[in-house]
């Protein structure tokens, strides 16, 4: 049978395009070898964000008498956090098959591969059933990197180590969690696992958390976490994973981290192998497709997006490089820019970024500007946080008049950095900035704030 447009992955990107491709009268497959969403909906963006919010209602309960309220008898159920964490998850993927459904995409459940290219079809295997399309999409994700420490591949086949799959499913909560890995999933999982009650350490490489956001801002945030026991060995590798522990070297010492699971996060890689990306000529590299700025790959007809491109593995990117490769597809120009794309940390507080940081601006060597504000600028944020020690940096470049960056500690910074986005992709001047009206009191007022500072440096 032959498509117009064959979409291979049912993760964001893929569900996405396949919904932009059939509202556009596309006849759209779309293959998909395990459960629709992907990795987001059921096993990374939804489920943590659902336990983290149950954690964070926890969080205040507990410490709710310095806003004059008092609580007694708080307790948190990780059963019933999971249970809702199912619910949710279950409704969301439900929705997307019936938004599927109703536009008239098919949907196959299966193992793709591509098998051959011709110049009017292209032609993809799913089990014994092969099918044609005119164009199509790969958009297979990532899974977690599973480096080669001693011992670690039987400890996650025993169920001592998992990965971002298995620990949101965890029927118990761990008395002591080693958390390997101080990015983004490794955070929000030492976040969530902390307020519920387990001794967790985090074991880092690099000499931060955090990656590559602001390295003053991830500094503050690990002295929020250090405040609640957290544990940070920074400048730490894990050498050997099993028998209730953790070895890992710290300069030259050798720390043995006794503990009841470990968490391995130390980031993900685009799949690509097994699909026939060989076969009809895709091009690679480090493990990821080549694609350009319209999604397209080396092969005529052949797009790519999302994490298996490996240019920006989050949710909301997939979405965007979705749209850009179905716009392309159905003949309208477009492009895809990376300049703009927020990034959240949602511990508590979270931590959003967007654009370059202060370091990166340094070593640019070209002419800008930083405004650095506490957050207590904010009248709703000093309302709502006592004693928060929350900071929003902006960053201008200082000859076009334009942001270039923007990071900030505190809550509700994953609902305002999208302003800033909204200034970057328009180009907006500060001047043109000046103009918003923003509605007080909000958090994100701060914004404005800096605006008008950046005219005092």
């Amino acid at each position: 049978m032959k498509y117009d447009l064959i979409v291979i992955g049912g993760g964001p990107a893929g569900y996405l395009a396949s919904e932009r491709a059939a509202h556009a009268r596309l006849s759209t497959l779309c293959i998909e070898k395990s459960n629709i969403g992907g990795v987001c909906l059921n096993e990374g963006c939804i489920p943590t964000k659902t336990l983290l919010y149950s954690a964070k209602l926890f969080d205040g309960a507990m410490h709710s008498e310095k806003y004059g309220v008092t609580a007694q008898g708080v307790s948190i159920d990780h059963t019933k956090v999971l249970a809702r964490k199912n619910k949710v998850v279950k409704l969301l993927t439900s929705g997307i098959r019936s938004s599927l459904k109703s536009l008239g995409v098919t949907v196959a459940t299966g193992e793709a591969v591509l098998v051959g290219h011709s110049d009017d079809a292209i032609r993809v295997r799913v089990d014994e059933t092969e099918y044609e399309a005119n164009d199509v999409l790969i958009a297979t994700g990532s899974s977690a990197v599973v480096p080669p420490i001693d011992g670690l591949s039987g400890a996650i086949e025993s169920g001592f180590a998992c990965t971002n799959r298995e620990i949101l499913s965890l029927s118990e909560v761990p008395k002591r969690l080693v958390v390997i890995g101080g990015g983004v999933i490794g955070l929000e999982m030492a976040s969530y696992f902390n307020s519920i009650g387990s001794e967790v350490t985090v074991v880092e490489m690099l000499d931060h958390i955090a990656g590559e956001n602001d390295r003053e801002l991830s500094a503050i945030l690990q002295k929020n976490y250090e405040r609640k026991g957290i544990r940070f060995l920074l400048n730490a590798k894990a050498q050997r994973v099993g028998d209730g522990e953790v070895l890992c070297s710290l300069g030259t010492e050798m720390l043995h981290i006794e503990c009841d699971k470990v968490l391995l996060s130390i980031g993900r890689h685009a799949n690509t192998a097994g699909i026939g990306l060989e076969s009809v000529g895709v091009a690679t590299e480090r493990g990821a497709i080549i694609t350009d700025s319209h999604m397209r790959t080396n092969v005529p007809h052949i797009y790519a997006a999302g994490d298996v491109n490996g240019k920006s593995m989050l949710a909301h990117t997939a979405y965007r490089e979705a749209e850009v490769a179905v716009n392309n597809i159905l003949g309208v120009s477009d492009e895809m820019h990376y300049d703009a794309v927020p990034a959240v940390i949602y511990t508590n507080p979270e931590l959003a970024s967007i654009g370059i940081t202060e370091a990166m601006a340094e070593s640019s060597g070209k002419p800008y500007r930083v405004v650095k504000l506490p957050m207590r600028y904010s009248g709703r944020y000093l309302a709502e946080n006592e004693g928060g020690d929350g900071l929003f940096k902006l960053i201008v470049d200082a000859e076009t008049q334009r942001v270039i960056g923007a990071h900030a500690l505190c809550n509700y910074a994953s609902e305002f950095i999208v302003s800033v986005a909204v200034m970057m992709e328009a180009d907006m001047t500060l001047e043109q900035i000046k103009k918003v009206i923003f509605p007080h009191p909000t958090v994100c007022e701060i914004i404005r704030e800096a605006i008008f500072q950046c005219d005092e440096q």
